[in-house]
């Protein structure tokens, strides 16, 4: 029974040897390399830059008031679509001082001009009536009673303008109520009522009181690196990728390239803008970032394959070809245009061939 055991246990050391042996053996073995190989396919081939910038409207306009003064009224809001002439903001002025303190002084001399005009026009034309002076000698008087008629209403007009920017009156627009200059969409409304608003002048660009633009009418303003502006060229078709719209892309046309370049972290950029193709039913908020793919050359419908496959031997370029069960030949051919991902093949290769993969 003991020889039983031992010889058993001989016989497992064995067996598990063995199978130790076997199995570093298979393992130690070079397992056969299986490539995968690739079809040449029809595609289209379209090479392109990319620009990077945004999508603003051509028109926008910053509204601002021609008087100085005080914000009484808003009557629009962000968002709000206007018209040319629509009603803006109502500015209450705030009248200097010493221009205020000037008018009244005139007014009041100008009253009191107008009352000796007045009486001397009384007594002269009593005796005009009597005959006692001649008309030629009357006429001085009233000319001097019309003139002193008409420096108190200049006066008066001009003591109202300080004070309300406007004149009763007259049927110019007041000054005091600020109106659109176009049709469009408000973008902004950066004052509040009750804020100090200042006129535009010679020495001050003046306060926003709101900014409109035309949402209809957008472009795409970007820049391009010096190493590409020479392969484009106005009415090149661009495909705007908006980062805030996933789902479509647009259409725009290139309008414009700048003629001067500006430096950048080292690089020099030129501005282009593009013209944006709407459609009736899309909208595009103003400053959305955004990306023009720029066609530089296309090829549509053909045989292409990855530029993965290709290899190079100098000035010859060429892929291996499948003849046989993982058997493969060098096989010469003749590339056109890539778009760094997939190229063009004119000649050398035909639909049903089968390209071996670079591993």
């Amino acid at each position: 029974m003991k020889t039983f055991f031992k010889v058993l246990g001989i016989v497992v050391v064995l067996a598990l040897f063995g199978g130790t042996l076997y199995y570093l053996w298979d393992k130690s073995k070079e397992k056969p390399i299986v490539y995968e190989t690739e079809n040449p396919f029809i595609s289209d081939v379209i090479k392109k830059t990319v620009a990077t910038g945004s999508v603003v409207p051509r028109k926008e306009i910053d509204i601002k008031p021609v008087v100085s003064g005080i914000i009484d009224e808003l009557y629009v809001d962000e968002g709000d679509m206007v018209k040319k002439g629509d009603l803006i903001a109502k500015i209450r002025i705030i009248p200097n001082m010493i221009n205020l303190n000037n008018a009244r002084s005139r007014v009041e001399r100008a009253k009191i001009n107008l009352k000796d005009s007045k009486r001397n026009y009384d007594r002269q034309l009593g005796l005009l009536e009597k005959g006692v002076i001649a008309k030629a000698d009357f006429e001085t008087y009233e000319f001097a009673y019309q003139n002193a008629k008409e420096e108190l209403e200049t006066a008066q007009e001009t003591l109202q303008l300080i004070k309300d920017g406007q004149i009763k009156k007259s049927d110019m627009p007041t000054n005091t109520i600020v109106r659109s200059t176009i049709d469009g969409m408000v973008l902004d409304v950066p004052v509040e009522i009750g804020n100090q608003v200042i006129e535009a002048n010679n020495f001050n660009a003046g306060t926003t009181i709101a900014t409109v633009a035309d949402m209809n009418d957008m472009i795409f303003k970007g820049k391009i690196d010096e190493t590409e502006v020479g392969k484009i060229h106005e009415k090149m078709h661009l495909i705007l990728s908006i980062g805030a719209i996933d789902d479509i892309k647009f259409d725009a046309t290139l309008a414009k390239i700048a003629p001067k370049g500006v430096e950048e972290n080292g690089a020099i950029q030129f501005e282009i803008e593009a013209d944006v193709n709407l459609n009736d039913n899309e909208f595009i908020r103003a400053g959305y970032s955004a990306n023009a793919d720029i066609v530089l050359d296309r090829a549509d419908s053909v045989m292409v394959i990855s530029e993965s496959l290709l290899k190079f031997d100098e000035d010859t370029t060429y892929v291996e070809v499948e003849t046989g069960e993982q058997e493969f030949e060098k096989r010469i051919v003749e590339t056109g245009l890539s778009d760094g991902i997939i190229i063009e093949v004119v000649s050398g290769l035909s639909s049903e061939d089968k390209i071996k993969k670079i591993s």
